[in-house]
């Protein structure tokens, strides 16, 4: 069972596979508290992505919603990306990843939905990532 968060305590609780407990909100000051609560090696990885998703999308829209950072074109035009810690490895969803070019690897319960999994001794390749984060963008958002 995840610690529990006191007066004293900076550090947010830690949900299953790592995954740390924020609450909900808008905005960039959100989704950087969740990366900064991100566990060890986890962190850079979620400071690369985030940092590669304002560059292929300037102006990039940001929450959390869910425990996990959510990535929009514009307030209220629906989520293209997220992200979510999981024991192994960080999970990036591409709401519409199915129609991506090439599609990411994982597939979803979801027919739209893809995965693309970073494991700590993985590379990310930034160049797929960010034609992946581009085409994502342009894509109608998934409303949550």
């Amino acid at each position: 069972m995840p610690a529990k968060r006191t007066a004293l305590s900076a550090a947010p609780t830690l949900l299953s596979g790592g995954n740390p407990q924020i609450a909900k909100g808008e905005g960039n000051a959100t989704v950087q508290a969740y990366i900064a609560a991100m566990p060890g090696w986890k962190r850079p990885i979620g400071e690369q992505l985030d940092a590669l998703i304002e560059h292929a999308v300037p102006g990039v829209h940001k929450a959390v919603k869910w425990n996990s950072p959510m990535y929009a074109v514009a307030p209220g035009e629906g989520w293209f990306l997220s992200f979510h810690c999981f024991t192994s490895y960080i999970k990036v969803a591409f709401f519409r990843g199915a129609a991506l070019t090439p599609v990411p690897p994982q597939p979803s319960k979801s027919a739209d939905t893809r995965y693309l999994h970073i494991a700590q001794e993985g590379v990310l390749d930034e160049a797929r990532f960010l034609d992946w984060v581009r085409q994502a963008a342009a894509l109608p958002g998934e409303r949550m």
